[in-house]
């Protein structure tokens, strides 16, 4: 029979906070990989999108390598294959240092395309308007083409993010005890492991929830119009901007005009 009073101690009165704790060590491995590979997609995006080869071939063929094979392999070969390659007790890694590196290095690839999208959808006048009142590269990219890139980049960016919380669960093929590993190890004790995976669902499902919303005000800040929208929504009534009943409602809105 299906345990529903297992789900409720292990959400709400497990005394020694097992998921909790797990919870945390996802939240702090998706963060930690996702902040290393965003700093690493930077330099992969700019060496990619360089005019000398010898900074855009490495960073083609790191792209292709990291994207073109699976997270659990490369995993794995961190984890046992590099230390039986090199034959040495000094390349044995901790489990979550395979995980950190496998993580950040595979999320840089992604993180590269995703910052040179955002980097070649700026006009390429910004550049040269910069450049014309006498910047360099590296300062023109960082105050000109990089904050108006961040309105592309931060969605997509976003949802990687979202997609690491879920991808940490790749972590508990090596032991490590995350929130999928932390189901395996107890559930399987008592033959309980459905019970704890929808234990683990929902922790999941609470983590990229809180992120939906900090991905949303992120956007939001970012946003030119955010001022003007702020003041149309001020002028709603509640009705309106929960329910959508209201005059402007029954009168399809006004025609505001920017000027």
């Amino acid at each position: 029979m299906f345990r529903w009073d297992l789900v409720w101690h292990f959400l709400f009165e497990d005394p020694n906070l097992l998921f909790l704790k797990a919870a945390w060590l996802t939240l702090w491995i998706s963060v930690v990989a996702q902040a290393v590979g965003v700093f690493l997609g930077l330099f992969l995006a700019l060496m990619r999108m360089s005019r000398f080869p010898l900074l855009t071939l490495p960073a083609r063929a790191y792209i292709w390598f990291f994207r073109g094979s699976p997270l659990l392999v490369q995993v794995l070969l961190l984890w046992d294959g590099l230390p039986r390659v090199i034959n040495d007790p000094r390349f044995l890694l901790p489990n979550y240092a395979c995980v950190l590196v496998a993580f950040s290095l595979n999320e840089g690839a992604y993180m590269a395309e995703i910052i040179r999208a955002g980097i070649t959808s700026v006009d390429p006048g910004q550049m040269e308007a910069a450049k014309s009142l006498g910047m360099r590269y590296a300062l023109a990219m960082r105050r000109i083409v990089l904050p108006q890139a961040a309105r592309v980049i931060v969605p997509p960016l976003g949802n990687e993010f979202n997609n690491m919380l879920k991808t940490t669960s790749i972590a508990s093929v090596i032991g490590l005890l995350e929130l999928t590993g932390t189901a395996e190890t107890y559930g399987s004790q008592d033959f309980v492991i459905f019970e704890l995976l929808i234990v683990a669902t929902v922790y999941y499902l609470v983590l990229t929830t809180l992120w939906g919303y900090v991905q949303s005000w992120i956007e939001n800040r970012l946003n030119p119009d955010r001022a003007i929208k702020t003041e149309l929504v001020e002028k709603k009534g509640w009705t309106e901007r929960m329910i959508g009943i209201g005059p402007s409602a029954r009168t399809g809105g006004t025609l505001t005009s920017g000027r």
